[in-house]
Parts: structure tokens; sequence; C-alpha cells
């Protein structure tokens, strides 16, 4: 590797929105995550419901609006 033009690889905290929180090694000290290992539903085996059919209704409208 050339010297002189990689970023320092330092300690990070990395926080995820459900509280859970652990360190590792990147090139900025602190990141901020949605979902990790705890809270994904994948690891959970919890499924999240998502409100599919009232996007779709909403895309409809806003493309019916423009098309008009």
């Amino acid at each position: 590797m050339k010297p002189g033009i990689h970023p320092d690889y330092v300690a990070c905290r990395v926080t995820c929105s459900c509280g859970n929180a652990f360190e590792t090694r990147a090139v900025v000290p602190a990141i901020h995550v949605d979902v990790c290992s705890i809270c994904h539903p994948f690891y959970t085996g919890q499924q999240r419901l998502v409100d599919t059919t009232g996007q779709v209704d909403r895309f409809e409208r806003r493309r019916r609006k423009s098309r008009a």
C-alpha cells in the first residue's frame, strides 16, 4: 500500500435507534444506525406489516393528478 493515502482507522461507537450500542473500528468515530441485529425483524423473527396498499393508492392518485 502507498503510505499517506489511506484514512486513519480509529475505534468507532455504533449506536442503534433501539438503544443497542457496540464498538468496532472504522474511519469515523461514531455511527448511528436505524436497525441492528438486535431489533431487525430477520433476526428477531417478528414480522412488521407495511402499509403497501396505502402507498400504492397515494402513488396512483399523484400519477392521475399529474396526467390531468
